[in-house]
C-alpha cells in the first residue's frame, strides 16, 4: 500500500514538473485590440520561443493546420460583432487556428473552445476561414508573439514569429 502511494506521488510530481516546464518554456501571454466605443477583441495564447530551430517548413509544416502558439488552443474573444478580414464574426468565445504557407496563411475561426489544440478534428464547428497577409519581419522574432495594431476604429492583429509576419484587418461591425 505504501509502495503504491510512493508511486502515485512520484508519478504526480513528474506531471508536475513537466507541466510547469512546458509553460516556463511557453509562457502564457495575451494582446487586446480596444475599439473607440470600450469594445475590444482578446487573444489568450502560448509563447513558444524559437531556440534555433526553423520554425516555419519546420517545426511548424506548411500546408497543415497549427495551432497557432503552444499548449491549449489560442482563445479568440470579442464582446462585439465583428469583421475580420471580410468575415462576419458575431461577438463571442473563439478558438483560433492558423495553416501556414510561404506566401499565404488561413485562420481559421472556430467556434469549438476548450481545446488542447492537437490533433486538429474541428472542421464542423469551423465559423470561416480568412485569408491572411503574409511578409517578413525587419529582423528575427524569438518569441512568438500575436499583438495588435490600432488603426482608427479598426485593428490589425499581428502574428510574428522567427522572421514571418501574418496578419489579418480586424473592424468592428456596426
Amino acid at each position: 500500500m505504501k509502495r503504491n502511494l510512493a508511486v502515485v506521488a512520484i508519478v504526480l510530481f513528474a506531471l508536475t514538473a513537466a507541466s510547469l516546464a512546458q509553460q516556463k518554456l511557453s509562457p502564457p501571454a495575451s494582446a487586446q485590440c480596444s475599439f473607440t466605443d470600450g469594445k475590444s477583441v482578446k487573444v489568450d495564447y502560448s509563447s513558444p520561443r524559437m531556440k534555433g530551430r526553423k520554425i516555419y517548413g519546420g517545426l511548424v509544416p506548411y500546408g497543415e493546420v497549427w495551432r497557432t502558439g503552444a499548449n491549449e488552443a489560442t482563445t479568440f474573444v470579442t464582446d462585439t460583432n465583428l469583421t475580420v478580414g471580410g468575415k462576419d464574426v458575431p461577438a463571442g468565445h473563439y478558438t483560433i487556428f492558423t495553416v501556414p504557407n510561404a506566401d499565404k496563411w488561413v485562420l481559421i475561426i472556430n467556434k469549438k473552445t476548450g481545446e488542447w489544440g492537437i490533433p486538429y478534428k474541428y472542421e464542423g464547428d469551423e465559423l470561416a476561414r480568412v485569408d491572411m497577409m503574409v511578409g517578413k519581419t525587419s529582423g528575427p522574432v524569438e518569441n512568438f508573439t500575436i499583438g495588435f495594431d490600432q488603426k482608427g476604429s479598426s485593428c490589425t492583429m499581428h502574428l510574428d514569429w522567427e522572421n514571418t509576419r501574418a496578419s489579418v484587418d480586424i473592424a468592428e461591425k456596426k
